[in-house]
């Protein structure tokens, strides 16, 4: 059974920098699309970012294109997000989702969707943007 920890959040001052791991276990890596989604207190789960199992296309909310950068490691079954000029805005649990490819579906198509059928998640791990 695919399980995903995700690791790396914890309290940064404004213009910092976090990254984050999402390490699979049970399952290897290299069949998964990946997408990092985040979720802050009275607010609906949105979409961060999201790569392709095979490393060849991501996708970037407008709101952190430009600060953070996605990628993945198959050998070490790891999937990364590195965090960088942070805001409070960004303070949030961020989620680890995996998602088996599909060749019908598009990275871009997959990322858009907060839920989606089969979808394995992560527990989470906190991001706090505070001064």
């Amino acid at each position: 059974q695919l399980q995903l920890v995700e690791s790396g959040g914890g309290l940064v001052q404004p213009g910092g920098s976090l990254r984050l791991s999402c390490t699979t276990t049970g399952s290897s890596l290299d069949y998964y699309d990946i997408g990092w989604y985040r979720q802050a207190p009275g607010k609906e789960r949105e979409r961060v970012s999201c790569i392709s199992s095979s490393g060849g296309s991501t996708n970037y909310a407008d709101s952190v294109k430009g600060r953070f950068t996605i990628s993945r490691d198959n050998a070490k079954n790891t999937v990364y997000l590195q965090m960088n000029s942070l805001k409070p805005e960004d303070t949030a649990i961020y989620i680890c989702a995996a998602d088996k490819g599909a060749p019908t579906t598009t990275i871009q198509a997959m990322c858009a969707m907060t839920y989606r059928l089969g979808r394995t998640w992560g527990q989470g791990t906190q991001v706090t943007v505070s001064s």
